[in-house]
């Protein structure tokens, strides 16, 4: 399948190493509104490189599109293109507010269109061991959780970015940004939830941004809480500490390192290889970029639903806009 991907920064390149390296896709196009990174990405995968979505469409003819751009222009730039008959893959999150989310989730009505987010750590070994020790039922009823997000984001990372700390075009920090994959987990496991209660300051970067820095959630699943706990503040890239607290074990995941604590004092350890390889990106994306972009192009190419649809993503989606009220409204 011909692909594009628009927007050539950091995440791009993860997703220009997959498709590189993919059989069922032809890098053929690349569009950034710097015409430098436009042309650097094009040259190191060998993609036609355009200034703009607009006019790369135009030109070229992708069949799928991915989009790596500012958070404020994934709905736009998705409607743009499945309207046009195109596949759309994009990176997290596919929405910053409630108005965009009516609107994205309308892409679902387009006839023969597919729509995938990237929400890769789905795909990660540890987390797939989670998933089947819970299924298989050996843990027990899953009575309640805690995430930590503990993460360093400096000043630089946003005043060079040109978009990111602003809420017109990142939506919001810690939340939709870092620690989204990390909600989007904690639904994984428990489900829909019921409802929340959040709160959220800037510690550390004031007067230079004017998203959170940390965000603090008590999120209901239907009876059963789950703490959640998210910050740039840190001084360091910590590894995600997910905890499932059930009758018979608590399931604690840091990274792909999985602690099994059962009830009768049995410790059971699992670590999993960090993914090298295309698509592996930064050790704290998770390692799984590869496997969720072949897995949208294999569900497209068979006629199959992808996990990570518009309908996959809905519950993660409505989670983090009620959080994102709970906290502004307090």
């Amino acid at each position: 399948m011909k692909s594009a991907v628009i927007g050539c920064g950091g995440i791009a390149q993860v997703h220009g190493a997959v498709l590189r390296d993919m059989e069922e896709a032809e890098l053929i196009a690349c569009a950034d509104i710097i015409p430098q990174r436009a042309q650097a990405f094009g040259e190191k995968f060998g993609a036609r490189a355009y200034g703009s979505l607009e006019e790369l469409l135009e030109k070229e003819q992708p069949e799928v599109v991915h989009l790596c751009t500012p958070h404020y222009l994934h709905t736009p730039m998705a409607k743009l293109c499945a309207q046009r008959g195109i596949h759309v893959f994009t990176e997290k999150p596919p929405v910053i507010d409630r108005e965009q989310w009516q609107a994205f989730s309308s892409l679902g009505d387009i006839p023969g269109v597919r729509v995938g987010v990237c929400f890769q750590n789905r795909y990660n070994p540890s987390v797939r061991l989670l998933r089947e020790l819970l299924e298989g039922g050996k843990p027990g009823k899953l009575l309640g959780g805690r995430a930590f997000v503990t993460w360093s984001r400096d000043a630089a990372y946003y005043t060079e970015s040109g978009w990111r700390g602003k809420l017109a075009t990142e939506g919001g920090g810690a939340l939709i940004n870092q620690s989204i994959h990390t909600l989007d987990l904690l639904v994984q496991f428990f489900g829909k939830a019921s409802g929340a209660e959040a709160s959220m300051a800037n510690r550390h970067l004031k007067g230079v941004i004017e998203v959170e820095d940390t965000l603090e959630a008590a999120i209901d699943f239907n009876g059963r809480t789950a703490l959640f706990y998210a910050t740039t503040a840190y001084c360091a890239n910590s590894p995600v500490m997910l905890e499932l607290a059930c009758e018979n074990a608590t399931l604690r995941m840091e990274e792909e390192n999985v602690t099994l604590l059962w009830a009768d004092g049995r410790t059971e350890h699992r670590s999993f290889p960090q993914g090298g390889g295309p698509g592996a990106g930064k050790a704290y994306w998770g390692s799984s970029h590869g496997l969720c972009i072949g897995d949208f192009y294999r569900c497209v190419q068979a006629g199959e639903p992808f996990p990570n649809d518009i309908p996959g993503v809905r519950d993660t989606m409505e989670l983090m806009l009620a959080v994102y009220q709970s906290a502004r409204e307090g």
